[in-house]
């Protein structure tokens, strides 16, 4: 009884103030008039999706994969090119980017699989960079110059707001939220037993019968389709995409940059990691380089340094040393 009571101590702060913040984030579109704050929000939580996107494959299933901007791409393009060409709807063209997303996965990932560390990697990088000139030079899709998504009146059924960026706050909040929600259903069932078992020994875990292209696959698909979701969202939002905007290496290492220095592996991770390293981001570009010196680039990177090399295990690693028992003289009873 006296350790349930301390635990309760140890826990109600915690989950008191989650409420409090699930409550600010709920009603902060209404607590500022300004876009700029509303613009940055709505980035954290786009690469709260896509870090919890790639986190299912390089955390859980520990495949560390540097070319997922392929599937935002992908995403992008596809619900783009079906409403220029055949005038669909953008949410079915969300859909049908996870699926072609999902599709690609598959063709990339059965023979990337047979490779391991660092050399998975590399075949990422090679075909995220495959994908990328294939776009380029693809004039279908508008090459070099790109593509602007029609404009359409403003509406959820089109996808489209103009007048405030409210809607898409609560667009991608509920997107980041159903990445989340399926991340911890994984967690605690089979399947995230499996990956889990994968990314610390592949070899016992396939001793014991586990099929482990089977779950890595798995892991790779829910990836893709997730992130390429990501992708139309990014499209729809700002209404323009070309292949240096959203198939970048640069974008595939913020995504995996943003997991790691979160805590890879972990539920919340992806999420700390995009509400520290995003703001810190923006912020610094504004008031940093405007200049064209690129000084917010050296102040981020060294931020992001000094957290790699303190903190190896990501930032969760650091929350939960303060709610281990004892910490700063503390006891549990």
């Amino acid at each position: 009884m006296v350790a349930r009571i301390a635990r309760w101590r140890v826990a109600w702060p915690v989950w008191a103030g989650a409420a409090l913040l699930g409550i600010l984030v709920l009603v902060f579109p209404l607590l500022t008039t300004r876009p700029f704050p509303i613009h940055v929000m709505i980035l954290i939580f786009l690469y709260a999706l896509l870090s919890q996107a790639w986190n299912l494959i390089g955390g859980y299933a520990g495949q560390v994969s540097l070319g997922h901007a392929m599937f935002f791409g992908i995403g992008a393009y596809t619900s783009t090119v079906l409403a220029i060409r055949w005038h669909i709807n953008p949410w079915l063209g969300m859909i049908a980017g996870g699926i072609m997303a999902v599709l690609l996965s598959i063709i990339i990932g059965y023979p990337c699989f047979r490779l391991k560390g660092h050399y998975f990697a590399i075949a990422t990088i090679a075909a995220g960079e495959i994908i990328y000139t294939l776009f380029v030079n693809w004039e279908w899709v508008g090459g070099a110059r790109g593509l602007f998504v029609p404009m359409q009146p403003e509406s959820l059924v089109n996808f489209q707001f103009h007048s405030t960026k409210v809607p898409y706050y609560y667009i991608i909040l509920v997107l980041a939220a159903i990445s989340f929600v399926v991340t911890y259903w994984l967690e605690r069932n089979r399947p995230g037993y499996y990956m889990r078992a994968i990314k610390e020994d592949i070899d016992a875990a396939r001793s014991l019968g586990i099929d482990a292209t089977k779950y890595k696959m798995l892991a790779m698909m829910i990836s893709a389709f997730f992130t390429a979701i990501g992708g139309t969202f990014y499209a729809q939002y700002v209404l323009y995409i070309d292949p240096d905007s959203v198939l970048p290496l640069a974008l595939s290492i913020r995504v995996c940059l943003v997991a790691v220095l979160g805590g890879v592996g972990t539920l919340w991770g992806p999420l700390l990691g995009s509400a520290i390293l995003i703001p810190l981001a923006e912020f610094t570009r504004v008031y940093l380089g405007g200049g064209g010196r690129a000084l917010h680039l050296v102040v981020y990177g060294a931020l992001v340094v000094i957290i790699a090399v303190f903190q190896p295990g990501g930032l969760m690693a650091l929350v939960k040393r303060f709610k281990r028992p004892g910490f700063l003289g503390s006891s549990p009873v």
